[in-house]
């Protein structure tokens, strides 16, 4: 972060406009509904955020991140922005950058794919390489002293720079987009957690609005975020970083807020894989791992509605396009060589939706 000083004003105001110019341009995104043949009564929707601009979720975020920022005077002409990602944060964040012809650099790991470098780089960002990915925030911070720049920091600052009571943001539009639905207050919001933005927004507004939803956090393996819920550990860590691209981190980071999640489900990595490839033919698109995640866990939760003798909806997220995924979670040597092997999860999510059948087993979950 920067230390604020003035800004000229002239310039503020034509940076705010070109943003909220952006933001009218690309409208809102699509909410899909999921049919399940063996759940007649209970409905799955998708909030299709991979028709950003940038093609993710996290174009909101960085769209939050830049405002927050301006109108803060951490950001002024000719600052140079910075940001600690090697991931769809960082295309995002250089996709306003160039919009406000500002410079970026994205403080990456060294190793970082060509194919994310190149995204980056397409909207004119830079990126500086570490060799761990555990270095990236305190190189990001010394280079924005060094250059007199701005560190954005999205673990901190992604919960408090959207505004949570209603302005245009993820939760708002899920509801009014629900208003004509048979069961327009979801039961349930299924959000899987980077920063915890997305999460602590969806909370704070269905508590704001007195909404009976309720809101789930999935988990990927090798991430902290789990444990810190289930042990009230603000500073919960694992040793390793997460498989599933996106969501999860080795630490439990500031803007993860644990007080307004009703529940968290550990879901492990094979099992988000192979949600992408059964939705990919169910629902006809490709999507990233992290709506995989986000799949199980709604699996899970509607498995238990069923269960109940409960009626409903359940809303959940696309993240991001699965054609970023192609060499990855798409390519059978890439999980062979990382040790996942998703045909037993492909078959029996599959059968979740042909027969209701699930047990739940391989998940961990924790209810507050």
């Amino acid at each position: 972060m920067t230390r604020a000083l003035p800004t000229a004003r002239p310039w503020l105001d034509e940076a705010l406009r070109r943003i909220e110019a952006d933001f009218n341009r690309s409208a809102d995104t699509h909410l899909l509904r999921l049919p399940i043949p063996a759940a007649p009564g209970i409905t799955l929707y998708f909030k299709d955020e991979s028709t950003h601009p940038t093609g993710s979720l996290k174009h909101r975020l960085a769209r939050s991140l830049f405002l927050y920022a301006l109108c803060n005077g951490w950001v002024r002409e000719g600052t140079t922005v910075i940001e600690a990602s090697s991931g769809s944060t960082a295309v995002s964040e250089a996709y306003f950058a160039q919009l406000l012809d500002l410079p970026f650099v994205a403080v990456v790991p060294r190793g970082t794919s060509p194919a994310k470098i190149a995204q980056i780089e397409f909207y004119g960002g830079r990126c500086h390489m570490v060799e761990r990915a555990s270095e990236v925030c305190a190189e990001a911070l010394r280079l924005a002293e060094a250059c007199n720049g701005h560190f954005m920091d999205q673990f901190t600052y992604a919960e408090r720079a959207t505004d949570w009571r209603g302005n245009n943001n993820i939760a708002q539009s899920i509801f009014e987009q629900m208003a004509q639905e048979p069961n327009p207050v979801p039961d349930w919001i299924v959000c899987a957690a980077g920063t915890g933005g997305t999460s602590a927004t969806m909370g704070r507004f269905v508590r704001y609005r007195r909404m009976a939803t309720r809101v789930c956090v999935p988990d990927p393996e090798h991430s902290a975020f789990f444990d810190g819920f289930r042990n009230h550990d603000p500073k919960a860590t694992v040793d390793r970083g997460s498989r599933i691209e996106g969501i999860g981190r080795p630490r439990v980071e500031p803007s993860f807020q644990p007080g307004v999640i009703d529940r968290m489900i550990k879901v492990p990595d094979a099992a988000s894989v192979a949600a992408v490839w059964v939705l990919r033919e169910r629902l006809g698109r490709s999507c990233g791992g992290s709506t995989g995640t986000n799949m199980v866990g709604s699996i899970q939760l509607i498995a238990e509605m069923m269960r109940d003798g409960r009626q409903g909806s359940v809303v959940t997220l696309i993240c991001d396009p699965g054609e970023r995924y192609a060499g990855t979670y798409f390519n059978r040597d890439w999980l062979a060589a990382n040790g996942l092997d998703i045909d037993a999860w492909v078959e029996r999510i599959d059968a979740f939706f042909r027969t209701g059948d699930w047990d739940g087993a391989g998940l961990e979950s924790v209810e507050r």
